[in-house]
């Protein structure tokens, strides 16, 4: 009979007397092999980055890092779009700053990645956050870029201008795919402008991997122990309805005397810098106005990661009481759903189908009675706001990051690999002709 652990011990000496030589050949063809396995698309992303403060901004760096975890040998980098006197220290993934308003530096940028070795790129668009008339910059750039990319879009609007409609419609058909977060966006770009469903893929917004707690213990740690807690969470401007949350207090806490509403975030630097905190200012007047200084408090900072999840994890209702009907996404939403949140919302697009099926309450647009019914109706269930939260966490799993991450993977793969294949094909076209004296038979 065999000793096994002679054998053991005799290869491990082996192991280490070959290591001793240095890398083999064989050895560098497996790194090779590994490369081609992990990391088979080296991505480019375009967007605004962190330490930009926005939505998309925190949505491109989370989408950054989902795929990063599935690609070890991947060489990602991030062209940031910002405004032109930013002087951000952004991250060394960063490796150019593309000035909003700076035509040049859109061609520029696209000249970069051409050069970059990058497979395929990741474009996140929003109207507001490119250069020139409704953000039209960014057709500069793409009908300059020579690699495949993938639009996710982060605006679709029922009613676009002319203007709106031809640039979705142009990045469209320069597109290999365009991502949307619900079947809604799917439908309205079919239906509106006409683009055709195979170049439309549903993918929904990411959110963290959060595994549900009892709501007290973090209570504890907030020093809100005792506290029932609403909250809305975001870049604060006026679209956010928070004046109409606000206004549904006075109800709430007659019935709920412990009630404390918590409005988490600073005003929208955009925001900011056109009116600065005149909302904000309003908002605390209505505080004041209603005697409800003991039920609302403001957290007037850009919250991390961290705090965001702890609020969130503390509260007992989540509610967004957005005033336009046309918001196809809603980050903010997404995370609340991913923490097994009972929430309450406007019906705005984004809202409708993601809190269908008894996953949320909707109440109609500027109802502060309609917000103040629907708290008291999950305070005052135990059970209901137990099923509301089951079937929000449930549906939120499936959007957690990891599963977002391969999904976009998985599309970049499938681009590449189909543009392998045509580029064979036509390879094999051209040898077949070459063969046949230079005539196609």
């Amino acid at each position: 009979m065999k000793d096994n652990s002679k054998i053991a011990k005799t290869r491990r000496v082996d192991y280490v007397e070959k290591r001793k030589e240095g890398w083999r050949p064989e050895d560098l063809n497996m790194f090779k092999f590994l490369h081609g396995v992990l990391n088979r698309v080296n991505v480019c992303y375009v967007a605004t980055y962190p330490p930009t403060e926005c939505g998309i901004a925190t949505f491109t760096r989370d989408l950054v890092g989902a795929i990063g975890k599935y690609t070890p040998f991947s060489d990602p980098m991030v062209l940031a779009v910002g405004g032109e006197a930013d002087i951000q220290q952004y991250p060394k993934i960063v490796k150019v700053q593309v000035p909003k308003s700076d035509l040049q530096s859109y061609l520029d940028a696209a000249d970069f990645v051409n050069r970059s070795g990058a497979n395929v790129l990741s474009l996140q668009h929003e109207y507001g956050i490119f250069g020139g008339p409704d953000g039209e910059y960014v057709l500069n750039f793409l009908e300059r870029l020579k690699i495949p990319f993938v639009a996710t879009l982060h605006t679709v609007l029922f009613a676009p201008s002319p203007n709106q409609k031809r640039i979705v419609q142009r990045i469209a058909e320069m597109s290999m795919a365009m991502v949307v977060m619900v079947k809604k966006g799917k439908e309205m770009l079919m239906e509106h402008y006409g683009i055709p469903a195979e170049k439309i893929v549903v993918i929904p917004h990411g959110v963290p991997n959060v595994h549900r707690v009892p709501a007290a213990s973090v209570k504890r740690d907030l020093g809100i122990i005792d506290r029932t807690v609403i909250s809305t969470f975001g870049l604060i401007n006026r679209g956010k309805g928070i004046e109409q949350a606000i206004k549904a207090m006075p109800a709430i806490v007659e019935k709920h005397p412990k009630a404390l509403y918590l409005v988490l975030g600073e005003t929208h630097p955009g925001v900011r810098n056109y009116e600065g905190e005149s909302y904000r200012t309003e908002l605390l007047q209505l505080v004041s106005d209603l005697g409800m200084e003991k039920h609302v408090r403001f957290n007037n900072r850009y919250l991390t990661l961290e705090e965001l999840i702890n609020y969130l994890c503390a509260t007992d209702v989540y509610v967004t009481p957005y005033l336009n009907k046309d918001q196809i996404v809603s980050g903010t939403l997404a995370y609340a759903v991913g923490c097994g949140k009972a929430v309450i919302s406007t019906p705005y697009l984004y809202a409708e189908e993601v809190l269908a099926d008894g996953r949320g309450i909707l109440v109609d647009f500027k109802s502060p009675e309609g917000i103040a019914n629907s708290v008291d109706q999950i305070l005052s269930n135990p059970a209901m706001r137990e099923q509301m939260e089951t079937k929000a966490y449930a549906y939120g799993r499936r959007a957690a990051w990891f599963n977002v991450g391969i999904d976009y993977l998985d599309l970049f793969h499938r681009i590449s690999d189909s543009l392998k294949t045509n580029s064979s094909k036509s390879a094999q076209k051209e040898n077949e002709k070459q063969a046949n004296g230079g005539t196609n038979v």
